[in-house]
């Protein structure tokens, strides 16, 4: 490292926070990184055990060796495009402050438009009293939903046990274990009985196989490969939930599914031959067509 540097008071050299930042910052923009100095600053904080927004007007602050041994180890492990909520063990989602581990996704903004479509669905929010989460990974929707639906009780589905692990763990960080149970199954195959549920949720793994290769390393590489892989055409999983659904959904009950950029009419399509009505879909920030949401109809009998 180069630049200023602080003294100790044994004369030894001290780097700086300013230092390290653009250091770090150059390293990460190299790497191909997108937000270097931001991600930079984000492990900056975590080697030192602080809040990020603490570092922006203390560049001359020095920063003790251990401290910035740890940086420098952040720093490489994050240059080599592992996950930068890999490295810090955390990731927000919504009003969240949730672990991640390689067990699971890491939970992305994206996804957040899953919870707005469901709030959209059900401005009474006390109608919703049943949650279920297929696929729940690190919990994120399900704990998400639970928070804003408070007189819910939630179910989250998962085919690993590592992942449930996870998510178990952030319903308790978050209080909400009380209210919120796992299974460990394939999809609903293991409900098959009542009680429907109010507000289905789900985040399936939509990617086609061939095209898992060209994802950015930190997906590609770091990242559980069953969440990813949708099958030959990115369907797969769909084609085991969606028809579920009948089943799964209360009378006046709403289906809330991620889709992948395209995926709209085939999902569509699944979604008319299992006999569940489209309620709308809604786009992400970057105006994908993000989460479908579906029910049954209204004048079933």
């Amino acid at each position: 490292m180069s630049g200023d540097r602080a003294a100790t008071a044994e004369g030894a050299p001290e780097p700086t926070v300013g230092t390290l930042l653009a250091e770090a910052a150059a390293a990460l923009r190299a790497a191909g990184i997108e937000e270097p100095r931001f991600e930079a600053r984000l492990l900056l904080a975590h080697a030192l055990g602080e809040e990020p927004q603490g570092l922006i007007a203390v560049s001359r602050r020095p920063v003790a060796a251990d401290a910035a041994a740890r940086f420098a180890g952040f720093i490489a492990r994050r240059a080599a495009r592992e996950p930068a909520a890999h490295i810090i063990g955390r990731r927000g989602f919504w009003t969240l402050d949730l672990a991640v581990t390689p067990a699971v996704l890491v939970p992305r903004p994206d996804s957040e438009t899953l919870i707005e479509a469901a709030l959209a669905a059900f401005p009474m929010r006390q109608a919703v009293r049943r949650v279920l989460d297929l696929g729940t990974g690190s919990g994120c929707l399900l704990l998400a939903a639970l928070s804003e639906f408070t007189r819910a009780f939630g179910l989250g589905i998962d085919r690993s046990a590592a992942a449930l692990a996870v998510a178990a763990g952030n319903a308790r960080a978050a209080g909400l274990d009380g209210r919120a149970a796992f299974l460990c199954a394939d999809w609903a195959d293991a409900l098959d009985t009542p009680p429907y549920f109010d507000l289905v949720l789900a985040n399936p793994p939509y990617i086609a196989t061939a095209g898992i290769a060209g994802l950015m390393p930190e997906v590609a590489a770091h990242e559980p490969r069953a969440a990813l892989d949708g099958g030959a055409d990115g369907l797969a999983a769909y084609r085991a939930i969606v028809p579920a659904l009948p089943r799964l959904l209360a009378r006046q009950g709403v289906a809330v599914i991620e889709l992948g950029a395209g995926q709209e009419a085939a999902l569509l399509a699944l979604a008319a031959a299992a006999g569940l009505e489209h309620v709308g879909t809604r786009a992400d920030l970057g105006g994908i067509a993000r989460a479908l949401m579906l029910r049954l109809p209204l004048d079933r009998g």
